[in-house]
């Protein structure tokens, strides 16, 4: 079983920056996609970016692309969400998962917090 452990989520104003990172527990998630989802409160959990097994690619829903950036460290299990220019439509808890049906295996982590307002 994988066991993700999301962190670095904060109370932000409109502007900043957090960067969020997801350890996992089992070195088996570096031969998936992994990707980094929201559920905002009252919506339903989206998957904002996602990176390649290999890091060398990723995509990014159109909302946040320009403004957040998914990196990789396979040798550590970890993947980093770094958000810039952060609005308040962004406020969500934050969960990382690979980025596929696999996901609904592994399960969902607690995520992060992330509050933007001002």
């Amino acid at each position: 079983q994988v066991r993700l452990v999301e962190s670095g989520g904060a109370s932000v104003q409109p502007g900043e920056s957090l960067r969020l990172s997801c350890a996992a527990s089992a070195s088996i998630v570096e031969i998936y996609a992994m990707g980094w989802y929201r559920q905002a409160p009252g919506k339903q959990r989206e998957l904002v970016a996602a990176i390649s097994v290999d890091g060398k690619s990723a995509n990014y829903e159109d909302s946040v692309k320009g403004r957040f950036i998914i990196s990789r460290d396979k040798a550590n299990n970890t993947v980093t969400l770094q958000m810039n220019s952060l609005k308040p439509e962004d406020t969500a808890v934050y969960y990382c998962n690979a980025d596929g049906a696999i996901s609904k295996v592994w399960g969902w982590g607690k995520g992060t917090l992330v509050t933007v307002s001002t």
